[in-house]
């Protein structure tokens, strides 16, 4: 039976997509297992938290590395893609926050036990979504190895990171200034901050000397804060102020007398000159406050709600304290001046909340230790980042990093291994719970409240997914991984504590590439953003276009670490490429015999179409190979596109019509053959981008496998180049090309043919003859003449060039003379008076002076072109008139 015959007229991704990937689980392809005859590739998925919902981020961060992953497995290695998601502790517990809300209850109405119970149902019913999503982009990953950050393997590794880095004295717990959440009530590291551009003030106030003598201005884009003020500092080098450090101020509203003091930290000559201090609630006057032995007032709670310490402000919120405080001053003559000030204010990653610096005791990882061995490796070239540019970025970030805040005021999440003994308050981290405190025996013991930031256990995910802190086969096989497809806006947040937890953990980087991909913006170059209401759902695209549409749309163009903007023509471009492959196919299905018997293909008989087919195919093998390896997605697209789309279908099938059609001919088998292998091995090279359509196709040739995922990836053969047989169609193209230029030139009617006469070498008349018939009827020719001599052509002939040949045709086959000199004479009027609009336009000076600029430049443009359309008219007319003398 003729594969034609189970073949759709059309191809529907609907009821293709997910019977196919169920095949493909099924039959357990994406599995991987530990296989010494074979050389590992190994790719972790970066985890999306269990909160998330499929954007176009995740699209193509997932269909890069499916990309990889499907090419690295047909090559024939023991491809790993691990697969798994992220607990976020910060925002599910916003979402069951949220959720207690509608319920009328508060996180303080529970028991944590009881909210965290609320969290695992909460993954249980909401957590899987992503990852269905996933699968519904065709991601090849191994689902029975899926992982998430707290399940029971991965929080063993957390404890055991955390115990580890404390025993060698690299966590630690201090009391320092930290980045506050008031709605989230956590602490968030630096990274975590989003700075916005906000319209704010600066408020100039006066401090009255205590003694009377006068006072100091300083200015302010917090006023609230002054209620914790321990002193004002001016610069040692500021001659306005040298006689007055020392001396008393009394605090505005407060009255409490703070000193001057003098450091460093003032800039010279940067405002009045003077800066107020307040420690607890800045962390550059953190440290001044350090240096100078300055008290630490605390004036709000970890909510932002002014505390004790604020007096009558006491119970505002900081932006209400903000207000009545300014009111007070200026009633009190206290407010010297008020000025509009654009500033950059710190927000809350996760939530917007504006972060309010807050001194708290927290656990932090000492950087530098575990920073130095990580940059090492990255200058060594142990770990490549692509492109090389983002490496700068990396060593900046490391080379000048803080302390890393870990610990986080939150119940869902990794708990901090801490306990504190119930008599006498020593601290013990430990893998379990202590039974009984070292120091005094004390069996009683209260574990830290805290849970670790969420990128603690991120930064485990290349090694702990693999079973450490056990020596398992799987992490002795597949560690290090091969490549890490991310974004850059994650360098800091996970790339880099990847790097040094794998090195401190493991000894060895945990990749050796990270592909940088950048953010996909919408049509108008714009972020994707709720704000802006310009997300594009990708399940939509999948629903309206297919998969392979989407991810054709993500990858062509795509190059490594630049922005992309998501384009609904490309969708319609790839859309339309698949229908074309699927035409084909079907095409060349309707013209098989119903089993062609390849075996009996004679090779000898190959024609010269054949060949160059067959050359071209065996070159964009390599050319596609060669982008893969380089992580060169979008080149190695466009590639494949270009010869099955331009060589194969435009071409290849158009030439070899005439063979297909014509049962006698003896060359028929080989080009079945022919175009059953282009085709195959076209399929393959396309497979990593568009899986489902190929596979289907796959399914309906003749084929050398049960799946296109598990067949052999083409490979390049330097003996199968045919140079010859590229030059020789190449000129038959070239020709027809030309021909039809001309006649679209001259406007030719296709009813009209015309002989062409071919000027070139008498080595190509043989293949100018054998090739007249195509020629004939590609170029729509009435007769093919061959000559070396241009006196052959007829007086009359319009020409044109190509390499190897000048084809001539003659004008008076092509055109009727009278009518077309009637056409161009009307054409040069409709220029003529096109010109003279324009030129009306330009020379009249109210719109020149009032038009926008590119209105004026549009209409310059139309002046330049309606010109050149002139001249190039008028020299038809001329060229015309010439042939009736």
């Amino acid at each position: 039976m003729k594969a034609i015959e189970n073949m759709p007229k059309s191809y529907d991704p609907g009821s293709s997509e997910d019977r196919i990937y169920a095949a493909w689980l099924q039959k357990g392809y994406f599995h991987a297992v530990v296989d010494h005859d074979k050389k590992p590739f190994t790719i972790v998925i970066p985890p999306p938290n269990i909160t998330g919902q499929l954007h176009m981020g995740h699209a193509l961060d997932n269909t890069l590395q499916d990309s990889i992953i499907r090419f690295k497995r047909m090559q024939g290695y023991e491809t790993l893609w691990l697969p798994g998601t992220d607990h976020a502790s910060i925002a599910t517990e916003a979402k069951i926050v949220d959720k207690m809300a509608q319920e009328g209850l508060k996180k303080e109405d529970v028991t944590r036990e009881q909210f965290l119970e609320r969290a695992w149902a909460w993954r249980k019913e909401y957590g899987g979504k992503i990852v269905n999503q996933l699968k519904k982009l065709g991601s090849s990953c191994d689902w029975e190895r899926e992982r998430f950050t707290m399940d029971e393997g991965l929080s063993k590794a957390v404890t055991e990171v955390f115990v580890r880095l404390y025993e060698k004295g690299l966590i630690y717990k201090g009391e320092r200034i930290t980045n506050w959440c008031p709605r989230c009530n956590t602490s968030i590291s630096d990274i975590e901050v989003i700075y916005e551009e906000q319209d704010g003030h600066f408020w100039y106030i006066s401090y009255p000397f205590a003694d009377g003598t006068g006072s100091i201005m300083i200015a302010t884009t917090r006023p609230e804060t002054l209620l914790g003020d321990v002193a004002v500092a001016v610069n040692p080098e500021d001659e306005k102020y040298k006689d007055v450090v020392g001396k008393e101020l009394i605090l505005p509203l407060v009255g409490r007398k703070i000193p001057v003091i003098a450091d460093d930290y003032v800039e010279l000559g940067f405002g009045t000159g003077a800066v107020k201090i307040t420690p607890a609630h800045d962390p550059n006057d953190f440290n001044v406050g350090l240096r100078h032995g300055l008290e630490v007032i605390q004036i709000m709670d970890s909510k932002g709600v002014i505390n004790e310490h604020g007096g009558k402000y006491c119970g505002m919120d900081r932006f209400e304290a903000r207000k009545q405080i300014v009111k007070d001053l200026e009633a009190e003559g206290l407010l010297v001046k008020t000025e509009a000030y654009k500033h950059n204010v710190g927000t809350c990653q996760r939530c917007g909340t504006t972060v309010e610096p807050f001194v708290s005791k927290q656990w932090y990882v000492k950087m530098k230790p575990l920073a130095e061995p990580a940059v090492e490796a990255v200058r060594k070239g142990d770990t490549r980042f692509i492109p090389q540019r983002f490496e700068n970025i990396y060593f900046n970030w490391m080379e000048n990093i803080q302390d890393w805040c870990i610990s986080r005021q939150l119940w869902w999440g990794h708990r901090i291994p801490a306990y504190y003994c119930a008599d006498c308050g020593e601290v013990i981290v430990a893998r379990e719970e202590p039974t009984a405190c070292p120091k005094c025996g004390c069996k009683k013991f209260e574990r830290d409240p805290d849970t670790l930031d969420t990128w603690f256990s991120s930064a485990l995910w290349p090694f702990s997914t693999l079973g450490w802190p056990e020596k398992t086969p799987e992490l002795d096989y597949f560690y290090p991984t091969d490549v890490l497809v991310t974004g850059y806006d994650i360098i800091f947040f996970w790339v880099a504590r990847m790097i040094f937890s794998g090195i401190e953990q493991m000894g060895k980087v945990p990749f050796r590439h990270v592909m940088i991909h950048g953010l996909v913006r919408d049509e108008l170059g714009r972020k994707m953003s709720k704000s802006l209401g310009n997300g594009i759902d990708p399940l939509e695209i999948i629903r309206d276009y297919g998969t392979d549409a989407l991810r054709y749309s993500l990858i062509s163009g795509n190059s490594p670490g630049n922005d992309q903007r998501f384009l609904t023509s490309k969708v319609e471009f790839a859309r339309n490429f698949g229908n074309k492959i699927w035409n084909a196919t079907r095409f060349v299905l309707m013209n098989f015999d119903e089993q062609p018997d390849f075996d009996n293909v004679d090779k000898s008989r190959f024609t010269a179409e054949d060949k160059w087919i067959l050359s071209c195919l065996n070159r964009v093998v390599k050319e596609v190979t060669d982008n893969m390896e380089r992580y060169e997605l979008g080149v190695a697209l466009t590639k494949i596109t270009d010869f099955i789309w331009d060589l194969f279908c435009d071409w290849y099938i158009e030439i070899v019509k005439p063979r297909l059609f014509d049962a006698d001919n003896k060359t028929r088998l080989e080009c079945q053959y022919v175009l059953n292998h282009v085709l195959v091995t076209s399929m393959k090279l396309l497979h990593p981008f568009m899986p489902f359509i190929t596979e289907e196709i796959y399914q309906l040739l003749f084929k050398d496998c049960e799946s296109i995922m598990i067949s052999q990836w083409p490979v390049y053969d330097k003996d199968a180049e045919n140079l010859t047989a590229e030059k020789e169609i190449g000129l038959l193209i070239d020709a027809v090309k030309g021909i039809r230029n001309i006649r679209t030139q001259m406007k030719v009617p296709n009813s009209a043919k015309a002989t062409v006469y071919f000027v070139t070498e008498e080595e190509n008349f043989d293949l100018i003859r054998e090739s007249s018939g195509a020629l004939k009827r590609l170029g729509n020719a009435q007769n093919v003449i061959v000559t070396s001599s241009d006196a052959d052509a007829p007086s009359d002939s319009v020409s044109v060039i190509i390499p190897g040949a000048t084809v001539y045709m003659p004008l008076t086959e092509l055109i009727d003379i009278d009518k077309e000199l009637e056409r161009l004479t009307a054409e040069l009027s409709k220029i003529e008076s096109e010109i003279e609009r324009v030129s009306g336009k330009l020379a009249n000076e109210n719109f020149v002076n009032k038009a926008p600029a590119r209105l004026i430049d549009a209409e310059r443009e139309k002046f330049a072109k309606f010109t050149a359309l002139k001249e190039e008219t008028l020299s038809q007319l001329e060229r015309i008139k010439a042939l009736k003398k």
